[in-house]
């Protein structure tokens, strides 16, 4: 599904147009919004996005923010698709509390906005969300570092490979679904850093890239140098905590864990670089988004949830090659198939 993309800079805005069927391409455009043009999660969202649009006929327009945490450009963006009189808009926000202000000015505007990935604050700022479920993400990788470990997981010394200093929704959920699934107890579910368990060593920020795992790693390592469990927000930032164990010869003893179940991730489980990985669908995500919105323009419908949740599910697996009793996963030959439908 892979297609070429025209890119253009814009002040801090990366921006690219998908050119679509010239019968409709000014009947329907859409926006597709991402925290970063560099993340292989966000990438393979914008290539689905951009498949259907041109499937759809409509006219997709992406931005994306110059790092993971940058809102500014995504409020940026945002004004622009209102001011160029877009239908829709598909959004994975880094701040998902401030941006709740332009989200509503471009309701009010008359666009359908779709959270892509990461829940805005609260939830129903948006249209609609499609989205991973974050939180099962989490308990999924939680329960097999628990079940991997046994008896040694009452005394285990876990760090926290965390995103960014806002503690977005889909943060949050992954490092709290974590938690619950190894046993550690969360205390206010909706926030990170209050826990009181012992075994937790600390939590430090990546910023979503493998830069950012590595300076977080060695920063934990330093606070206590017999850490032995690590969750990672994503496998850019596991693949960069990987790098910090080699370097201190603590590579091969250390279970890692993640969330995206992106193809480079995968083959890291498939290499011992990550113990399992919860595996997301941003394709899939992306290409609802736009058919959602092309929906929207024709007929005026917003898209449903998920019945019994209060968004669309569209999906996790586990990826392991190390299966555990009582946790379901798939192995990587089944998780390279489907990285990143």
């Amino acid at each position: 599904m892979k297609k070429t993309l025209f890119s253009a800079a814009f002040g801090a805005l990366s921006l690219g147009v998908a050119f679509v069927a010239p019968a409709q391409a000014a009947d329907v455009s859409a926006c597709l919004i991402t925290k970063t043009d560099t993340n292989p999660f966000f990438v393979k969202m914008k290539e689905g996005a951009t498949a259907k649009a041109q499937e759809l006929g409509v006219t997709l327009k992406a931005y994306a923010g110059k790092v993971d945490g940058d809102s500014e450009s995504q409020v940026a963006a945002i004004e622009t698709c209102i001011a160029d009189g877009a239908k829709g808009i598909l959004i994975a926000a880094s701040d998902t509390k401030g941006i709740v202000p332009q989200v509503q000015k471009a309701r009010d505007a008359g666009l359908l906005v779709i959270a892509l990935d990461t829940p805005l604050e609260p939830a129903n700022s948006a249209d609609a969300t499609f989205a991973t479920d974050n939180l099962l993400a989490g308990k999924l990788i939680g329960q097999w570092a628990a079940a991997t470990l046994g008896d040694k997981a009452k005394e285990a010394k876990v760090a926290f490979l965390d995103l960014t200093p806002s503690q977005p929704t889909v943060d949050v959920l992954r490092d709290q679904g974590f938690m619950i699934g190894f046993g550690i107890d969360p205390k206010d579910a909706s926030k990170i850093g209050d826990e009181d368990d012992p075994r937790i060593v600390g939590h430090d920020i990546t910023n979503g890239n493998e830069e950012g795992g590595r300076t977080a790693m060695e920063n934990l390592l330093q606070k206590d140098p017999t850490i032995n469990v690590v969750h990672t927000i994503n496998e850019p930032a596991a693949a960069g905590a990987y790098e910090a164990l080699k370097a201190v010869g603590r590579e091969k003893d250390v279970l890692i864990v993640s969330v995206d179940g992106g193809c480079p991730g995968v083959k890291n489980v498939a290499d011992g670089i990550i113990g399992a990985t919860s595996q997301q669908y941003p394709l899939l995500m992306a290409a609802l988004g736009v058919e959602a919105i092309k929906k929207f323009a024709d007929s005026g419908e917003k898209p449903k949830p998920t019945e019994g949740k209060d968004f669309f599910d569209t999906g996790v697996s586990l990826v392991t090659d190390k299966p555990v009793s009582g946790v379901e996963s798939i192995d990587t030959k089944v998780g390279t198939d489907k990285c990143w439908g």
